[in-house]
């Protein structure tokens, strides 16, 4: 790697940036095609468009694509899906050096891809910018390593911890800033969680509504065993149009049932899950059936007993919190995790990679959990 390698690395980033909330199912990549030290063709894919990051470049370069670097942030492709393999396409254009990001670990590339361009006499650098690479996707890379969603815990609270008063009451904790900063959070994922608690105290919307374009709504995903979410609740009346999920248990009950049905009139999608008294709808399964969904990042907000559950059966990849300058207080306002008690402090859950930011008067903090 050098510095020019470098240069041109992140430029082919900011190109798979543009993509966020465009590319989903498919991960963020960018392209970026260099000859004699200017740039020739630049891509970025986004779904609809099918074609993908490396084809649109090397369109854009066209006859000066030949002997070319090609600048990508993920392995290229190598298998035929709805389009051709883009490793094809990077040889027929005559490019003669490759240099990306990180591996693609899906299991029908997993290296293929490095493999064909080499075998094509393409000289092919991996690793350049790699951190940065893989946090822009760490959602896919996650989902194809793991099985499983990207789970990430948000939430907004005072500077002593607080998300709501004794009464449950927590509107406007943050500022407009962090409001705008979640939202952009929620441009990057596929769908987002509460727990009933939640819709019944605050009757969120649990919609997208920055200024970016997103491909595909928000799923709005709703713990609630006992079908307690009233038909009048906006996740309700606004199914139709905007995908909704509860999970709630399997019981053989006619008001259940009759719950379930008046929801289902309303066009919520209603499923059944294991369930047990002392640790509620069963997590693992929830997961596992947003990941046949296709699901690939998931925001937990919420309530401070549903984040508990994430947190105390090791179901969180990332934390972001906003954190406003007020002092709640209270012995009875609530904090933004519940559950049980911890014996001692070194049974908290310990973040790295922390990094944070002043957002208006608030400041954002990011940070992921550290694995035994």
């Amino acid at each position: 790697m050098n510095e020019r390698d470098l240069h041109y690395a992140r430029l082919a980033l900011e190109a798979a940036a543009e993509g966020i909330g465009l590319a989903s199912p498919n991960p963020l990549v960018g392209t970026v095609i260099v000859r004699n030290d200017e740039i020739v063709g630049r891509g970025t894919h986004r779904y609809d468009d099918l074609k993908h990051a490396e084809v649109l470049a090397l369109e854009e370069a066209g006859d000066r694509a030949r002997g070319a670097t090609a600048y990508v942030n993920l392995e290229p492709c190598s298998h035929i899906g709805r389009t051709p393999p883009c490793v094809g396409a990077l040889v027929d254009a005559g490019v003669v050096r490759v240099v990306a990001s990180i591996e693609d670990p899906a299991p029908y590339v997993n290296g293929r891809g490095f493999e064909q361009l080499r075998a094509a006499g393409i000289d092919v650098v991996i690793g350049v910018d790699r951190d940065a690479a893989e946090r822009l996707n760490e959602r896919y890379l996650h989902f194809m390593r793991a099985g499983l969603p990207f789970v990430t815990i948000k939430f907004a609270a005072t500077l002593d911890g607080r998300v709501a008063t004794s009464e449950g009451r927590s509107e406007r904790i943050t500022g407009d800033a962090s409001r705008e900063a979640s939202h952009q959070l929620r441009l990057a994922y596929d769908a987002i969680l509460v727990g009933v608690g939640t819709v019944v105290a605050d009757d969120p919307s649990l919609t997208y509504r920055g200024a970016n374009p997103k491909r595909v709504p928000l799923l709005r995903v709703v713990l609630d065993p006992r079908l307690r979410t009233p038909v009048g609740a906006r996740l309700v009346t606004t199914a139709e149009s905007t995908p909704t999920l509860i999970y709630t248990r399997q019981v053989d009950d006619a008001s259940h049932a009759s719950r379930a049905s008046a929801l289902r009139d309303c066009g919520v999608e209603v499923a059944e899950m294991p369930f047990d008294s002392h640790h509620g709808i069963a997590l693992d399964a929830v997961l596992a059936d947003l990941a046949a969904r296709r699901v690939q990042g998931l925001i937990v907000e919420g309530g401070p007993e549903t984040t508990a559950g994430f947190v105390a059966r090791g179901y969180v990849d990332k934390v972001v919190a906003f954190i406003a300058p007020k002092l709640l207080g209270g012995r009875r306002s609530i904090g933004a995790i519940g559950g049980g008690d911890r014996d001692s402090i070194d049974d908290a859950l310990e973040l790295e990679r922390v990094e944070t930011r002043r957002i208006g008067d608030d400041i954002e903090v990011t940070g992921y959990p550290v694995r035994s």
